[in-house]
């Protein structure tokens, strides 16, 4: 019986499309047969495999990006609902109908769901947020962390580069050059490392310039949007401290 009443029940999802980067957006509805434990990923991949929308008319399918499905690449982020989250962890029966999918507004459009998460890589390249190494020869066990220092650390490290929480930062927009949120939170992972510690004084001359630390208006909607849950507000203060103190440094000549 249960199965029957799932199978009369339907989906609606109005969609937001954009056929190419310079092409203007439009809405589309679609109807589709509902299934319990459903979540975003799935009601598109139904619209995938018959695309009509809900007037019975032939259209293209809706294109999109994912990955993992496990809530662990970040690749299917898209704003649902009017909330910038991932669509493979946003459960159909959880959510209010009709429901509203559309691109992240932060990053260019390629196609519908589709962006280009540009700006977001540039940002990690321009801190360099990596541990530098020499070579690719074997170089041995690496150093050891305390374990106090390794804890937050790793909380810092789930950081899936999503970007939602460039979605939800305020001063993240085409009108000025902020990194975001989710850079800075890397900049304070790889300090923290005692390799990436050589080049801690670098990156934070990099968060002193155009683009930088300045840049965070403190609206604290990284932190609340982020879906790994990563304190991004506790390392921004940590951060700010850190480049105070490197700027008296270098005054100093210390």
């Amino acid at each position: 019986m249960a199965e029957t009443l799932s199978a009369q029940k339907t989906v609606k999802f109005i969609v937001t499309r954009q056929e190419s980067p310079d092409s203007k957006p439009y809405t589309e509805e679609f109807e589709i047969p509902y299934r319990s434990n459903m979540n975003v990923i799935s009601g598109l991949m139904e619209v995938q495999r018959n695309p009509k929308n809900s007037s019975g008319q032939k259209t293209t399918p809706v294109c999109w990006e994912s990955n993992c499905l496990e809530e662990v690449c970040g690749a299917c982020s898209m704003v649902i609902n009017g909330k910038p989250r991932q669509a493979c962890s946003a459960l159909v029966d959880k959510l209010e109908q009709p429901i509203r999918v559309a691109p992240m507004s932060t990053f260019p459009v390629m196609r519908d769901l589709v962006i280009d998460r540009g700006r977001m890589f540039n940002a990690l390249k321009k801190v360099k947020a990596w541990v530098p190494i020499d070579g690719t020869y074997d170089l041995g066990p690496g150093p050891r962390m305390a374990e106090s220092k390794r804890q937050w650390a790793y909380e810092l490290s789930k950081c899936m580069t999503c970007g939602v929480c460039l979605e939800a930062c305020p001063n993240v927009n085409d009108k000025n050059s902020f990194i975001g949120p989710s850079a800075l939170s890397q900049v304070r992972l790889f300090n923290a490392h005692p390799t990436g510690e050589m080049n801690k004084d670098e990156r934070l001359d990099t968060l002193m310039t155009d683009g930088g630390i300045e840049g965070c208006g403190n609206s604290q909607n990284c932190v609340r949007s982020c879906p790994k849950g990563i304190p991004l507000t506790t390392s921004i203060a940590a951060l700010n401290a850190d480049t105070t103190k490197h700027l008296f440094k270098k005054w100093l000549g210390v």
